[in-house]
């Protein structure tokens, strides 16, 4: 039994060192990662940076959108976002190698303590979707910001409405 588990060890590493041979071209005909990319794709095309973001960065993408909105006072996901983060989610499965930081933002009513713990629960939220979705715990970071990054400055529901989000910002972009 013994010699038949060492043969089929080498048969395999064998295989393996045949593998890693062959042609780039050849390799990434079938890639194997399931997901359509192939090697070359796996690196921007000498940006140093991995080519998902091609994808993050395509505005016909819904990962090109980054932002979930919230009502006044609230951290509830709302329905016409789900797919977004969802989206994200599923990007963040099927590229391990990808992270980010959610930052729940508020508008400037209310303490500054009651909104850096609002923006906390909007950032949780996001997080707790993606990772029901499939995406890592390790992979996402949850901070919040409260009001300290307005997108829009004023005072009423037209600025307020803009900083009553979740912001999706992927590390190394």
């Amino acid at each position: 039994m013994k010699k038949i588990l060492g043969i089929t060890l080498i048969v395999l590493l064998a295989g393996c060192a045949s593998q890693t041979t062959q042609p780039d071209e050849e390799l990434n005909a079938d890639s194997g990662y399931g997901d359509g990319m192939s090697g070359s794709d796996l690196m921007g095309s000498g940006s140093g940076k991995p080519g998902y973001f091609s994808q993050l960065n395509d505005p016909n993408s819904i990962l090109y959108q980054r932002s979930v909105y919230y009502d006044y006072d609230s951290y509830t996901v709302k329905s016409e976002y789900r797919e977004l983060v969802l989206s994200h989610a599923r990007f963040l499965r099927d590229n391990p190698d990808a992270s980010v930081i959610l930052q729940g933002n508020t508008d400037d009513r209310g303490s500054r303590e009651y909104n850096l713990a609002l923006g906390q629960r909007r950032a949780d939220s996001v997080r707790n979707m993606m990772t029901l979705a499939g995406a890592r715990d390790s992979q996402i970071e949850a901070v919040s910001l409260g009001e300290e990054k307005p997108r829009a400055l004023g005072h009423g529901e037209s600025a307020w409405s803009q900083n009553r989000r979740t912001d999706i910002l992927y590390r190394g972009e």
